[in-house]
C-alpha cells in the first residue's frame, strides 16, 4: 500500500490534491450531518449567531480557501507545507461550495429546492478531481501520442478540436457533459452530436424552423428528465437531506 500510494501520488506531486480531495469531501459531510442535526434541533449543534446576525460557514470558507490557495501554490507540489495548505484549501472549498446555492442567489435558500445546485457543484467537483487524479488531462491531452505531444500542432489542433466539443455541448444547454467533457473529450462528443435541450441557445438558433428537431428535442428531454429526476433527487437527498416542501396555497371557500 505505501509502495503504491508512494508510486502513484508522492513522486509525481499528486499528494496535495488527494489530500485536498479527502478533506474537501470529509468537509462537506461532516458540515451536512451537522446543519442536517441542526435543522432537527438534535445535538449540541447550534447556528453561529453573535449580535444576532447568523454566520453562514461560507464565511470562514472563503478565508480558509483563500489561505490554502495562496499557500499552495507558494509552497509546490512536495513537502509538509504543501500537504497542510492543500487541506486547509480542501476544507475551505467544502465550505464554500456547500453554500454555493447561497453564492449564486444571494439568499438562504439552504433547505429550499434551489440549495439541491450546492449538492450537485460538489459531487460534480469531486468527480472531477477524481478525473484529474486518475490521469486525465483537460482537453484530451493526455491521449496524445509522444511525437504528437512534441509537435506543437498535433497538441493545438487537438486542444481546438475538444474545445470546439465542449463549446457545442455547452451550447446544447448540457452543461454537466461540458464540464466532464474538458476532461473526457468522448463525453463532450456525444453532447455535441445529440440533440440540444429544448430551450438551449442552440435550440432557438438552430431548431427555429426545424419543427421536427425541435419536437424531438422536447421529446427527448421530456423522456430523460423522466427517467433521471427521481433517482437523482433521491440522491441529492440522501447526501445533503431533503429540502423544506413548499407551503400549500390557502383553499378557496
Amino acid at each position: 500500500m505505501g509502495h503504491w500510494l508512494n508510486q502513484n501520488f508522492v513522486e509525481p506531486g499528486k499528494l496535495p490534491l488527494l489530500l485536498a480531495l479527502t478533506a474537501f469531501v470529509l468537509t462537506f459531510a461532516i458540515t451536512r450531518f451537522i446543519t442536517r442535526m441542526i435543522r432537527a434541533g438534535k445535538g449540541p449543534f447550534r447556528n453561529i449567531t453573535p449580535g444576532g446576525v447568523h454566520i453562514h460557514h461560507v464565511v470562514p470558507g472563503v478565508v480558509l480557501s483563500v489561505v490554502g490557495g495562496f499557500g499552495a501554490v507558494g509552497s509546490g507540489r512536495h513537502g509538509v507545507t504543501a500537504s497542510v495548505c492543500a487541506v486547509v484549501f480542501g476544507v475551505g472549498a467544502g465550505l464554500v461550495l456547500d453554500e454555493f446555492a447561497l453564492i449564486l442567489h444571494l439568499d438562504d435558500v439552504y433547505w429550499t429546492e434551489e440549495g439541491r445546485q450546492s449538492v450537485e457543484v460538489v459531487v460534480l467537483t469531486a468527480a472531477l478531481v477524481l478525473l484529474v487524479l486518475g490521469g486525465f488531462s483537460p482537453l484530451g491531452v493526455n491521449d496524445l501520442s509522444d511525437d504528437q505531444q512534441q509537435g506543437r500542432l498535433g497538441a493545438v489542433l487537438t486542444v481546438v478540436v475538444n474545445f470546439c466539443f465542449v463549446l457545442i455541448t455547452l451550447f446544447k444547454g448540457k452543461a454537466r457533459m461540458a464540464v466532464v467533457g474538458t476532461l473526457v473529450p468522448f463525453v463532450a462528443l456525444i453532447g455535441a452530436v445529440r440533440l440540444a435541450r429544448p430551450t438551449s441557445l442552440w435550440a432557438r438558433r438552430f431548431y427555429r424552423n426545424r419543427h421536427r428537431a425541435r419536437s424531438r428535442a422536447v421529446l427527448r428531454a421530456y423522456h430523460h428528465d423522466v427517467r433521471w429526476v427521481g433517482p437523482r433527487r433521491k440522491f441529492q437527498d440522501l447526501i445533503g437531506g431533503a429540502p423544506d416542501r413548499a407551503p400549500l396555497p390557502p383553499s378557496k371557500t
